[in-house]
């Protein structure tokens, strides 16, 4: 069977292939926290608030664990679409079978070191006494699922780097069906099934991935797409030491960017518990809902990053900065209309968290007005950041991203709320998005991101292919502006 390619980036019109790339990746995104919320709701549906309190404290060790993968993840995204637009069909595949090859040795480990140490990562979290012996039955198992959840996690996100994000969507629906069912089946002992407890909900999602992971792989070869490996290419499971270093180096600091939301939300959370119950509780209700006013953004950034690393990879200049501008385009369209849904509907959205609570509804609603409109910025510079990342300029971004939360958000929200209250909260969220804007644009206007390579050359005569590419017959380098 010939091989089927991935989409290609390089050609056709741009808005209308990057809404179309970019859905099924907010699809994928929406799916996730639906399904996460379902289980959520068994769990304290049939077990109790004590044991939805120990998955949240499992999950958080979780979330860890994935920000670190995200980061290389996406550096194996990046390369894989440059080396795709390049028509390096053979170079992505030595990309994601060295990526697939170090994580699924790293995976075993930590799962392995996980299960050993999962009592003392709990006591690190300072878990409640009653919920520690669900949190640590539940966690041991969640360690389990680790290497096959990465793999997928790692597999999902070098198809969309080889153009494809429509398959990842549909094994995200597999996996994600058989977790809901599995949850009640497993933890009540429906049927023929054991009753487990808190451990069937881990089980569950255990089975889940590793059913997907095995569907995902054969579809892939039954399938022939362009990051299959047969014969020879097998070998490239063993990581390239020159491929596994620019990974790691441009990888680390996008998982670091995921580390500092976390800290910065934590601290938040620390800042709006001073406020008393009420604000807490409406914190947290317009955060699920934020979450989902993000997902569009998130979703064209994800497409952005990947359309962009394929026309870097084709040396298409001129197409990355359509993709940017189309990208915006479409992130101020969806996101504005999130928010402005949202602003129209928030007092029945809050009520699913927050009942007949008045006070808290009110504080919500007041919190919503002034944050929400901030995640149209955050898009526009969800776009811009990942353009500058495709061409491999990650520290900057990173430094960006720190400035913003910490000496910006969280200083002004600290230094405030002693004078105004929480309010002071609210409006930092917004003097944080502003500022990552500002500085994004800075640096995609006047950085010299556009003057980075993802990987070296990797020999002479690639070398003097890619200078002679990469400059106009006037002798000027490309891009020009």
């Amino acid at each position: 069977m010939a091989t089927r390619p991935g989409r290609d980036l390089t050609q056709g019109p741009i808005a209308r292939t990057l809404l179309l790339f970019a859905l099924p990746t907010l699809g994928s995104s929406i799916l996730q926290s639906l399904n996460g919320s379902i289980n959520a709701i068994w769990v304290g549906q049939f077990l109790g608030e004590a044991a939805l309190a120990a998955t949240a404290n499992a999950n958080l060790v979780m979330f860890l664990m994935f920000s670190a993968v995200f980061g290389f993840g996406m550096a194996a995204t990046i390369l894989i679409g440059q080396r795709i637009g390049a028509h390096d069909v053979d170079g992505a595949r030595r990309v994601i079978g060295t990526t697939i090859g170090m994580f699924a040795v790293a995976a075993s480990l930590v799962a392995l070191a996980g299960w050993l140490w999962a009592p003392s990562l709990l006591h690190l979290l300072a878990t409640p006494p009653e919920v520690f012996g669900l949190a640590l039955a539940y966690l041991r198992i969640i360690f389990l699922g680790l290497p096959p959840s990465m793999i997928v996690v790692l597999i999902t996100m070098g198809l969309r780097g080889s153009g494809d994000s429509l398959t990842p969507l549909w094994f995200m629906i597999l996996s994600a069906v058989i977790d809901v069912i599995l949850n009640p089946v497993l933890i009540l002992g429906l049927g023929p099934a054991p009753q487990l407890g808190i451990r069937g909900s881990a089980a569950a999602t255990l089975i889940a991935n590793i059913v997907g992971l095995l569907a995902l792989v054969a579809y892939i070869y039954r399938r022939d797409l362009p990051l299959r490996l047969r014969g020879r290419e097998i070998g490239y499971l063993l990581p390239d030491l020159r491929l596994l270093k620019t990974i790691v180096f441009k990888g680390v600091p996008m998982g670091l960017q995921m580390l500092v939301v976390s800290v910065s939300a934590l601290a938040m959370i620390g800042l709006v518990n001073r406020e008393g119950a009420a604000v807490t509780a409406a914190y947290g209700a317009a955060n699920q809902l934020w979450t989902y006013i993000q997902m569009p953004a998130m979703a064209l950034g994800a497409a952005v990053s990947a359309m962009a690393a394929q026309n870097i990879g084709a040396n298409r200049w001129d197409r990355v900065s359509q993709v940017t501008r189309a990208g915006i385009g479409m992130n101020v369209l969806m996101t504005g209309s999130a928010v402005l849904l949202l602003l129209a509907i928030d007092r029945h959205a809050l009520s699913l968290f927050l009942g007949n609570d008045g006070h808290a509804m009110a504080i919500a609603r007041h919190m919503n007005l002034i944050v929400s409109w901030g995640f149209i910025l955050f898009g526009i510079t969800s776009v811009l950041s990942a353009v500058v990342r495709a061409n491999g300029a990650v520290m900057v971004p990173l430094l960006i991203l720190v400035i913003a939360f910490f000496p910006v958000r969280l200083g002004l929200a600290a230094s405030f709320q002693p004078r105004i209250g929480a309010d002071a909260i609210w409006w930092s969220y917004n003097a944080g998005s502003l500022t990552t804007l500002v500085l994004t644009i800075a640096y995609f206007r006047f950085g010299g991101w556009r003057a980075l390579r993802m990987m070296p050359p990797t020999d002479p005569i690639e070398a003097e292919e890619m200078v002679i590419s990469s400059t106009d017959p006037a002798g000027r380098a490309q891009p020009n502006g």
